[in-house]
This record gives structure tokens, sequence and C-alpha cells, in this order.
């Protein structure tokens, strides 16, 4: 489609969001959010008829791109037929929506709590996990975003978490494995994971195991810095959580469904947790939805006994019915396999060659269509382009970067010291060489900053 641009309009819109609208994660008076006009497929545009390639998918949710017409069509339906209805009962939407996504966990993960995104899951799969073994604290990752609510923050191992951590929620928190900037002065995958691994065993021996509930990880770490684990590291998470009775949880909400590659990014290890947290790329996002994957036997323990959690939109037809149209599209037009292909042989080895022209980067890292390009002043001390949580004026490098993507039609997702290159799962290798050329003069931008 070829954005006409209707600027009064956009005026309007801009206008009424100021007016209204407070934003999560900002400033309200230092921000100006972009009017959208519409989007469709890796692209959307502005009311100024400007159009953009999608490296950010929204948060890391549409991983079927916008508007894809089936999905449309199959919310458009559901609405007519049962627009909504209470989580309590059983409905077809609800019903089929579990059953495909059951096919595609790992192991004996077959039964789904619905929920309306990812802190939410987050939420109740600690619960889940508290009530399943008696015990209170759960472990989590520094690098790592787990959500907002109380428990999700908590978990949280980002500087998002400081101004709502009330450091007596029961969480730990524990270095995991990332060799490009290593806690444990490894120089190889193989020291990092090995020192990884035992970095958690000594922390558990030294909180307790009988007191651990359990592991929470990302897949693969999402605005933290997309940084794969390398192999071995979850099967010996796996092996300790095994032998202390600790559940271990895989938070796929960004790296599930096709992300990286493969359904849920536990498959890149083969590795089968006892719960997985789940939203964005389920539906796309185009209908809030999130969600447990239980196995059976934290499933058993509440045959008998209630669980004490629910939500008012659980299961929400419309959500599923996204969900169902989502996960059939994805079948049919192999778009997860796109992905791995992508990543393989276009997304990764491109971003490669511009990190080999460009000084300002200093690590290329990624899976599938979810990698991050880490920018640094210096290639030898690794320092990165902008200090740790730089605000201001000490990140005007990085705004420097985005605004040049931007003018060149790409928008970018930038954390931090990094950009990530995260477009839809069905992304066309076309759409992605463009997007590489946006980067590229981008990148030009922060080299100044750079040496």
């Amino acid at each position: 489609m070829t954005p006409q641009p209707d600027p009064a309009t956009g005026a309007a819109v801009k206008a009424a969001d100021r007016a209204h609208v407070f934003h999560s994660w900002s400033a309200q008076a230092l921000i100006d959010p972009l009017a959208v006009a519409g989007a469709e497929g890796s692209y959307f545009w502005d009311y100024e008829g400007n159009r953009y390639l999608d490296f950010a998918s929204g948060l890391v949710f549409t991983n079927i791109g916008y508007q894809h017409p089936k999905v449309v069509a199959a919310i458009q339906e559901q609405a007519g037929k049962l627009a909504t209805f209470a989580p309590a009962f059983a409905i077809e939407a609800r019903s089929e929506a579990a059953r495909l996504i059951a096919e595609r966990t790992p192991g004996d993960l077959d039964k789904i709590f619905f929920t309306n995104g990812g802190a939410e899951a987050v939420e109740n799969a600690v619960r889940m996990a508290r009530i399943h073994t008696g015990r209170t604290k759960v472990m989590s990752a520094y690098r790592s975003y787990h959500g907002a609510t109380n428990t999700a923050i908590n978990l949280t191992g980002d500087p998002r978490r400081w101004a709502s951590d009330s450091a007596s929620a029961g969480v730990v928190h524990f270095w995991s494995p990332f060799l490009y900037r290593s806690p444990f002065y490894a120089e190889t995958e193989e020291q990092e994971c090995q020192r990884a691994l035992q970095h958690l065993e000594d922390t558990i021996a030294f909180e307790g195991p009988q007191t651990i509930a359990a592991i929470i990880m990302e897949a693969v770490p999402g605005t933290a810095g997309i940084m794969v684990p390398p192999a071995g590291y979850f099967a010996g998470v796996r092996e300790i959580c095994d032998r202390y009775g600790i559940v271990f949880i895989l938070d796929e909400v960004m790296a599930g469904f096709g992300r990286t590659g493969t359904w849920f990014a536990a498959d890149l290890f083969g590795v089968v947790p006892d719960l997985i947290t789940f939203a964005k790329g389920v539906n796309s996002g185009y209908v809030p939805l999130g969600g447990v994957a239980i196995s059976g036997e934290i499933a058993a323990t509440f045959d008998h006994k209630p669980f004490p959690g629910g939500l008012t939109y659980s299961g929400h037809p419309l959500a599923c019915a996204a969900a169902v149209a989502t996960l059939t599209v994805m079948a049919e037009e192999k778009i997860v396999e796109n992905a791995a292909h992508i990543g393989e042989h276009v997304l990764g080895p491109g971003l490669r060659a511009l990190a080999e022209r460009h000084p300002s980067v200093g690590d290329v890292r990624g899976t599938g269509v979810f990698w991050a390009v880490e920018l640094v002043k210096d290639r030898e001390t690794r320092e990165p382009l902008v200090p740790y949580n730089a605000s201001g004026e000490a990140a005007k490098p990085m705004g420097a970067f985005a605004a040049a993507a931007k003018k060149s039609g790409l928008w970018p997702l930038v954390a931090m010291n990094r950009t990530h290159a995260v477009p839809p799962c069905n992304v066309s290798e076309a759409e992605v060489k463009e997007g590489l050329a946006a980067l590229d003069t981008a990148l030009s931008v922060a080299d100044e900053y750079a040496g």
C-alpha cells in the first residue's frame, strides 16, 4: 500500500495523544511519539507519507507482520460468532488454540493456562512453581526482562527493575553466560558454559537448595541483548534443577513462535523445561494473549487442589481465534522455516559483513530473525558506545544512530548500546537487504563516535 499524506489528521491524533495518553517507560514531557497512519506486512507509515521498514516488529511481536488478511478475517469472523465469553467454559476457539500450542511445545507441556500477556504468564508460572514445590525463592538472571507486574519486575535483571525493586519478593539474581562480556573471565564458549554452571550451582548452595522453588530464564534473552546460550548450558541447568527438585521455567515470551527459527527456542538446545511462558508471537500481537505451558507433573499438582489464580479475560475468544489463525498461517506459509533461512543466509551474514566495515560494531550475535549489533567506542577495550543505562546527553550517539536509521526509512529497536535486528518472521530477502542498506548508512553515523 502506498501511504497517502494526511497531515491534518496526523496533527489531531498527535494532539489527542499528548493531551490524554500516558506512555509506558517514559518521562511524559520528554517524548514525541510518532503518529502512525497504517501498517501492512513488514512496513508502517505516518501521516506525512513516510514509510518505515519495521526492524523492531512492534515490540518484537509482529511475527507474521502487520494486517495478515487471514488473521484479520479470523478475528472478524469470531467477533460475529462469539465476541467474548467467561473463562470457566469450554469454547471452540480457546480449546483449539490450546491444542495447537500444545502440539508445538517440547516434551509433555500439554496443558495451557491463558493470560493476557507475558508478564501475567510469568506471575502465574512462578505461582505454580511455588505451590508445586512448597518453596519461596525464585532465581533469575541479570541481563534479563520478565515483565512489569510485581513479581515479574522483581525477577527482571535490567535497570527497569530498580524503581520497583522491593528487595522482598523472594528473588535471587545470578549471572548467565555471555562470552562477549563474560563475568567469569572465560576465553571460550566452553569455559563460559562451565563457569556459568558452576556459578549457578554455587549460588544455589549458598541460598539453600531446599528454599528455591524455580529458576526462570529467557530461552534467548531479548531486550537485554539477544545472547544465545552456549551449547550445553541449558542441559546443565536442567540437570541442576532435577537434582535439587527446582522447577525450570523458560520464558519464551519474545523468543517463541518462530523468532529463533524454531517454534520454541528450547528446540535449539534440546531441553524440556517444566513450564514455558509465552505471549507476543502466539498471535503476532493482534489481540493481547499470553500463557503458561505446563508439564504433566506440575499440572497433576492441581488435579484435586484448586489453582489460586485466574483472569477475567483468560483465553479471550478474539485472542484465541487470532492465535489459531496465526499458527495455521505459520504452518501453511512455512514462516518458521523462513525465519531460519533468513537468519542463516541473509540477515546473519549481512550483519557480519557490516561489522567488518564499521569500527563502531563490536559484536554481532543471534539466530533466526533475532539479532543484536553491539556498538562500541573501541573494539579492543569493548567500551560501549554509550554508558550502561545512559540517558540525556550521554545517550546522544545512539540517538544519532537511530535518527539516521529512520531518515533512511528503517525503524530500529535501540536498547542501551545495541541495535536489534528483529524483523517479522515472514520478512523477505529483499526487505532484509533494504534494512541492511539502511543500517549501513546509520552505522556510518555511529562510527563518528567510535575510535
